[in-house]
């Protein structure tokens, strides 16, 4: 999910020249509803910090903090701006009011899940916490989901790219994450949309 503009050469050098502030920030905006590459400028940071230009903990703390405060900030936007700012964002994506909100009603019947799982999964990293406040998840069940979910991932991403990074080139890390992500989207997109219609219309016959 990586804007064209930004390559993979790009998001290097941003991080080499920020280090910390471009994995805090690069995730901070993606999961505030930005659609910007976070998950590939934290994988970077830990690639960077295994070969010894960063520090790990320092590289770890800047992606949990990020992801933490930009899933907050996606909250209180989707809360206080609620449905127009969902069908304005999912324009972006090209994704259509009515798909929207079939993702909406299922998100709402197993937002805990959503929140938590959401991070592993392409697009729904970017929705979940505007998705979360417009479904008016109470803030503390979502703060704490939110918060497992983003230390995790973060340690997963950081820590991957850490270690292995030392044995695959960092283009095929990154893709193997990014495809990682997509089969995830397919799998929720089936668990939660395509799934409950075709119960749906079993019941029926």
């Amino acid at each position: 999910m990586t804007p064209e503009f930004l390559s993979l050469e790009t998001i290097q050098n941003i991080a080499h020249q920020y280090g910390y502030w471009a994995v805090f920030l690069g995730i901070m905006l993606e999961n505030a509803g930005i659609p910007l590459p976070g998950e590939t400028i934290t994988i970077v940071g830990g690639f960077l910090a295994g070969s010894g230009e960063l520090n790990y903990w320092l590289v770890l703390g800047s992606a949990i903090a990020g992801a933490v405060l930009g899933d907050n900030c996606g909250y209180w936007i989707g809360k206080k701006a609620g449905w127009p700012f969902m069908i304005a964002l999912g324009r972006i994506f090209r994704i259509s009011e009515e798909q929207l909100v079939e993702v909406k009603e299922q998100f709402a019947q197993n937002a805990p899940r959503a929140v938590f799982l959401g991070r592993f999964v392409a697009l729904l990293r970017i929705f979940a916490g505007p998705l979360a406040g417009i479904a008016q998840m109470p803030y503390l069940k979502f703060l704490l989901c939110n918060t497992a979910g983003a230390t995790i991932w973060a340690t997963v991403m950081v820590s991957l790219s850490f270690f292995v990074g030392e044995l695959v080139p960092l283009h095929q890390l990154v893709a193997w994450v990014g495809q990682f992500a997509l089969i995830a989207l397919a799998i929720v997109i089936g668990w939660f949309v395509i799934l409950p219609q075709w119960e749906a219309r079993k019941a029926k016959n």
